[in-house]
């Protein structure tokens, strides 16, 4: 087995991220097998909690796992399963320790941060060693930067476990800034050069080093790195800003032949890497031959991260149909003050995406009710879902006040309500429905024929509040289509319109289980059918 370890300097949000997602690409183009996991030095136990103010998204794995959503870069740049083994914290970490503390585990051995913590960092390594025996190569990025005070033990741990399977085993990789001084016209390497070294203060010395830049990376300054930094000129790394997409990262590391100097390091003989499908659609995304305008409408979409695997989502989609999708960004506020028509506007398409508490509300309400009676496809999830399940009761079934309990808990009809296994839970963390499990299609439904004919689906979950099944036959009644329900339990996953060009709602996330050259099935009928609705308007 080797091992990759990608560490951060001099500023957080470099791209360490999506330089270890691409790293995993080519090597996988290469033909070698790979996983990757991700390290992060903060205390609480997952995301699951926090604020995407904090955070940005949750992103939810097979097994429940809520996640960083770097690990939404790993499954879309790879072909990864992860697992919940696949993202550690701080906070895992302590727990565990405290845990076999408690148990006297350590017989009775007074526990320290070493070795005792970093023993426990180096085991979760091993473990997914052990778990993956056909993998070639476990790539592992370590959140924040070097000289954060929470990552020291992080590092140390890597330190050692270097030492303990054999460096030529290892390959540690540290991706930093190369800040262009405009007024001076200058690119300044003494940020890099002192991120290495407080790197070296551990006892580590990175084999490449990847220069975050703005701008190509000259010879000389190649050259000054590599002096400082004790590492070769040809290992000095430039990773430059995209002009269209991140699905370009792969392709920029490639120019400086970054895979190639990665299993040089580790001693693995490999093929050159063909990226022909990987350039086609590339190629798809920032050179279509259509354009649509989606509109999605939520609490936080002023930022970038909170809905990252829905934008991702509806990009890939639009590959599929060599279609650019714009996104429109609708605060879901801004609806309920200055109604649907005004703050949205003529779009192609409306999306509401997952969320929780009762801010917005409303808006989003307003907004599954313009796309309902404008025609405008609808793509509702999670809470998009039962939004349109509201507003439907309202307005087609005469259900006066149908609300869910989550936002009105005196409601008259609670039409969205609390899953039986979820009333008393007073745990905010991992106490929800989470995870892949499976759902029966209807067959003859739209999204029967999306999944392209399948009987039984197996779609990822974050979510407490569900359809009550008590006001089921009220909605077949008035017209809407129960297009898909879970195997075990019986709930209602997919809810569709038949009578509107594309309306439907989906419990699940299906932003989780989108990939290049192979998008989502809903999210790729929902591009189409906007695709669509836009042809058959008249310039």
């Amino acid at each position: 087995m080797k091992y990759i370890f990608v560490t951060g300097g001099v500023v957080s949000s470099l791209g360490k991220g999506l330089a270890s997602a691409s790293i995993g690409t080519l090597l996988e183009h290469r033909g070698l097998k790979v996983t990757i996991q991700k390290f992060d030095p903060y205390l609480n136990v997952d995301p699951g909690t926090m604020s995407p103010y904090q955070h940005g998204e949750v992103y939810v794995l097979n097994d429940g796992a809520e996640t960083d959503l770097d690990l939404g870069h790993y499954e879309r740049f790879t072909n990864c399963v992860l697992t919940r083994f696949n993202n550690l914290t701080s906070g895992q970490v302590f727990e565990n320790v405290i845990k076999k503390e408690r148990r006297g585990d350590y017989l009775g051995k007074t526990v320290q941060f070493i070795p005792h913590v970093t023993d426990e960092i180096k085991a979760r390594i091993h473990d997914l060693s052990s778990m993956n025996p056909e993998v070639d190569v476990i790539i592992t990025e370590i959140g924040g930067t070097v000289g954060d005070i929470e990552g020291h033990l992080f590092l140390e741990a890597l330190r050692q476990f270097s030492l303990e399977v054999g460096r030529e085993n290892v390959c540690f990789i540290h991706v930093t800034l190369l800040p262009l001084i405009r007024a001076a016209g200058e690119i300044k390497t003494k940020p890099t050069q002192q991120s290495v070294a407080k790197l070296r203060e551990i006892g580590i010395q990175p084999d490449i080093i990847i220069c975050r830049t703005e701008h190509d990376l000259d010879e000389d300054n190649r050259r000054k790195i590599a002096m400082f930094c004790n590492v070769e000129k040809k290992n000095v790394v430039a990773f430059r800003d995209v002009k269209h997409t991140i699905y370009e990262c792969p392709l920029d590391l490639r120019r400086d032949k970054i895979d190639r100097l990665v299993v040089d390091n580790l001693g693995i003989d490999s093929p050159t890497p063909d990226l022909q499908g990987w350039e086609d659609f590339v190629d798809r995304l920032i050179k279509p031959k259509h354009t649509v305008n989606i509109a999605v409408a939520g609490k936080y979409i002023e930022l970038q991260d909170a809905y990252k695997s829905i934008y991702e989502s509806l990009a890939i989609a639009g590959a599929d149909h060599h279609t650019k999708v714009n996104i429109v960004r609708v605060d879901s506020e801004s609806i309920e003050e200055h109604g649907a028509q005004n703050s949205i506007g003529e779009v192609d398409g409306i999306l509401i995406p997952g969320g929780f508490g009762d801010r917005g509300i409303e808006g989003k309400i307003q907004a599954a009710h313009y796309a309902r009676t404008m025609r405008i496809p609808y793509l509702g999830i999670c809470l998009g879902m039962q939004v349109a399940t509201i507003e439907f009761a309202r307005n087609v079934c005469g259900l006066e006040g149908a609300d869910t309990t989550e936002c009105r808990k005196d409601t008259p009809h609670p039409v969205i309500c609390l899953q039986e296994e979820q009333k008393g839970v007073e745990d905010m963390g991992a106490t929800m429905r989470l995870g892949a499990s499976e759902s029966n299609l209807l067959a003859g439904t739209m999204a029967a024929e999306l999944y392209g004919g399948a009987n039984v689906i197996s779609e990822r979950h974050r979510h407490r509040y569900e359809f009550n099944p008590d006001y089921l036959d009220q909605f077949q009644d008035a017209g809407m289509v129960i297009a898909s329900t879970s195997v075990r339990e019986g709930l209602v996953e997919i809810i569709e319109l038949s009578d509107h060009p594309f309306y439907l709602g989906a419990q699940f996330h299906p932003e989780f289980q989108s990939m290049p050259n192979k998008p989502h099935p809903l999210f790729s009928g929902f591009v189409k059918a906007a695709l669509d609705a836009k042809v058959a308007v008249p310039a």
